[in-house]
C-alpha cells in the first residue's frame, strides 16, 4: 500500500465524465425464460464403456441446463434461475448480472483503490495490498433495488421466479472489512459519510453513512471460494450486506469520505422511491424482509398427492425467524420449516409438506426477521408505497394451481 500525499484532484477525476445514453432498468423489456436445451441422447447402457477422461475445469452435465436470462446490451440484466437451485448458495457463473455501461476488463496487476478525503493519510491499495490484510469469509444475499419491478407492473401468468425475483444471489464473500482499511488511512471526526465509486465506464457512485462502513461493510474479492467474476465485480467490489444491490459497488475504485451525501446522479436521477402525495423517500438502503415459493412455481405442472412446497426467504434486516405458507390465499396460513444454518442477510431455505388434493389452490408466503417485521401484502403494500414506485418489492407474491395441476403466476 501506498501513502498518497498529493492526491491531485485531476488524478483522482480522470475519466470520470459519464456517458448520458444507456436504458434505464424500467426501460428494459421483460425478459423471458432462456428455453433448455434438448439433453443428448443416453447410451443404452454407461457401464458398458469408458467414460470421458479428468480435465482441468469440470462441467455440469449435458443433461443439467439452467441458464440466466439476458436482457440488453451494455446496460441491462441477466436473471438468476433461482427455482432451478437446491439449498441457499447461487453458483458462480449463474450470479445475477445488473450492469450500466458494460463490464469491464481490468488487469488485476494495475488495479487501484484510493482512499482520501476527511483523512489523516491519503492512501492507494493494490489488489495484493488488501490480500495482506486479514481476511474474512461471509455468506450474504445480494440483490437489485428493482427486483420485482417486472412481476409488479405487468404480472403475467407465465412469469417464472427467475422472471419475478431473479436479480438476486447469495454466497460466501471473501474480502477486508472496509474499516480496517478506514483505520489504516485515519478517519477524521468530521466524516460521516463516504462516496464509493465503481472502475467501469458508468462510473456509478454511492453515498454511505459511515455507520456502515463500520459495521460490516467488506472490500470483497472472491466469492464462493474463488475470485469474483467479472460481471460480479473482479477484482475487488463493495459488499454492504443488507443494503441494495446498487449500493455494492462493483470494480471499486475510490472511497472518498465526507461531511454529508455526495448527491451525485445515481442518488439524485435515480435509486429513490415515489411516495403517495408527491413525496419520496431518498437513501432507503435496507431490503426488507421477503420470500419467494420456487418450487411449485411456473411453468411447473404437479401430481396429486404429496409433494415439498420450497422457496427462498431473506431479509437486510438480520436473521428470518419465521415463514408461514398459505394454500388457501391467506385465509388460513402454516409454519415452514427453516433450513439451517439461519445466517442474518442471508437466503433461508425453508419447506413445508403439502398433499394437493387436485382441486384450484392459492400458495403464498410471507417471512419475519427477527426485528419483527413481516413481509406485507401486495393490497398493503401498494397502499402504503403507492402505484408509482420503482424499487423495493417486497409484497408477498402469489402462485394460482389449477385442477390440472398447471401452475401460474398471479401477482
Amino acid at each position: 500500500m501506498k501513502r498518497d500525499d498529493n492526491i491531485s484532484r485531476r488524478a483522482v477525476i480522470a475519466g470520470a465524465a459519464v456517458t448520458a445514453g444507456g436504458l434505464l432498468l424500467e426501460k428494459l423489456p421483460v425478459p423471458r425464460q432462456v428455453p433448455q436445451q434438448a439433453p443428448p441422447p443416453q447410451l443404452a447402457d454407461p457401464s458398458s464403456v469408458p467414460g470421458t477422461p479428468t480435465s482441468a475445469v469440470s462441467a455440469r452435465s449435458a443433461f443439467e441446463t439452467p441458464a440466466r436470462t439476458p436482457v440488453g446490451q451494455l446496460t441491462g440484466v441477466s436473471l438468476s434461475p433461482i427455482h432451478e437451485f437446491t439449498g441457499t448458495i447461487t453458483p458462480n457463473d449463474l450470479v445475477f448480472e445488473r450492469i450500466h455501461s458494460g463490464i469491464p476488463t481490468i488487469d488485476p496487476t494495475k488495479y487501484k483503490l484510493v482512499v482520501h478525503g476527511l483523512v489523516d493519510r491519503p492512501m492507494t491499495f493494490t489488489l495484493n495490498d488488501l490480500k495482506r490484510f486479514p481476511s474474512v469469509s461471509r455468506v450474504h444475499f445480494i440483490e437489485c433495488s428493482g427486483n420485482g419491478r417486472s412481476a409488479y407492473r405487468d404480472p403475467k401468468p407465465d412469469m417464472s421466479p427467475q422472471i419475478v425475483d431473479g436479480m438476486m444471489s447469495n454466497g460466501e464473500w471473501t474480502g477486508v472489512p472496509l474499516g480496517v482499511i478506514l483505520r489504516e488511512a485515519g478517519i477524521r471526526s468530521s466524516a460521516t459519510w463516504f462516496l464509493a465509486e465503481g472502475g467501469d465506464a458508468a462510473k456509478l457512485s454511492r453515498s454511505i453513512p459511515m455507520e456502515k462502513a463500520m459495521d460490516d461493510a467488506l472490500v470483497a474479492y472472491a466469492f464462493n471460494g474463488e475470485a469474483l467474476r467479472p460481471s460480479n465485480g473482479y477484482p475487488a467490489r463493495l459488499l454492504l450486506p443488507g443494503f441494495e444491490g446498487n449500493t455494492c459497488i462493483k470494480w471499486l475504485r475510490r472511497i472518498k469520505l465526507i461531511d454529508q451525501p455526495n448527491m451525485s446522479k445515481d442518488e439524485t436521477s435515480k435509486y429513490t422511491d415515489p411516495l403517495p402525495g408527491g413525496k419520496a423517500r431518498q437513501f432507503s438502503f435496507l431490503m426488507e424482509a421477503k420470500s419467494i415459493i420456487t418450487s411449485p412455481s411456473s411453468p411447473m405442472r404437479i401430481e396429486r398427492g404429496w409433494r415439498e412446497i420450497s422457496g427462498l426467504a431473506w431479509s437486510g434486516r438480520g436473521k428470518i425467524t419465521r415463514v408461514e405458507l398459505s394454500t388457501d390465499g391467506g385465509a388460513t396460513w402454516s409454519p415452514a420449516e427453516l433450513q439451517e444454518p439461519v445466517r442474518p442477510k442471508a437466503h433461508t431455505r425453508f419447506r413445508l409438506m403439502w398433499e394437493w388434493n387436485g382441486g384450484p389452490a392459492t400458495l403464498m408466503s410471507r417471512a419475519t426477521d427477527q426485528t419483527g417485521y413481516t413481509q406485507p401484502t401486495h393490497a398493503v403494500f401498494e397502499a402504503t408505497r403507492g402505484k408509482g414506485t420503482d424499487y423495493h418489492y417486497n409484497y408477498i407474491r402469489t402462485w394460482n394451481v389449477d385442477r390440472d395441476g398447471r401452475v401460474t403466476f398471479a401477482i
